[in-house]
């Protein structure tokens, strides 16, 4: 039984007007519609996951960000345990001396991460400590360097290049 509400029209039904239309008759997409429609998404697929992609100098912004952020968190622990904390450079990471074991990480999140020199930092447990930096570079390019730095009494900042 039909009803009738505000804004209905009488008349045939989809399936009515499909069932009317002569034999052989379009009643969808072709193939060529739908490739294109595939390949269009697929172009666009790649332009967004080359967008995304993460840039070498970006990973070692990532890495110099992160390597201050321990080292702070390392000067914490030795100011408030009063235990002098020391941090090393060592093939393939790093490691921090005076802390508990396996409170901070001791691996760099990419393998093309490199300190340049000899570095060993002093991070306590006194709160002013002398001028101290480290340069991080990558082994994919080495043109590019990044120094974390601190003059012993603000904390480690990220700054471009090598030190003066």
């Amino acid at each position: 039984m039909r009803t009738s509400a505000a804004g209905n029209k009488w008349g045939p039904t989809l399936a009515a007007k499909a069932a009317a239309l002569p034999p052989g008759a379009a009643r969808g997409f072709t193939l060529l519609e739908l490739l294109i429609v595939v390949a269009i998404i697929a172009i666009a697929t790649v332009g967004v996951s080359f967008a995304l992609r993460d840039s070498e100098a970006t990973q070692l912004e990532r890495e110099a960000q992160r390597l201050a952020a321990l080292l702070e968190s390392a000067r914490a622990q030795s100011r408030s345990s009063g235990v002098p904390v020391r941090w090393y450079a060592t093939p393939g990471g790093f490691e921090f001396e005076g802390v508990p074991p396996k409170s901070l990480p001791d691996r760099w999140l990419v393998d093309t991460t490199q300190v340049l020199g000899t570095a060993a930092l002093q991070l306590g447990p006194e709160p002013i400590i002398g001028r101290q930096e480290v340069v991080l570079q990558s082994s994919r390019h080495p043109e590019r360097s990044l120094r974390v730095a601190t003059d012993g009494l603000r904390p480690f900042a990220v700054t471009s290049g090598e030190a003066p």
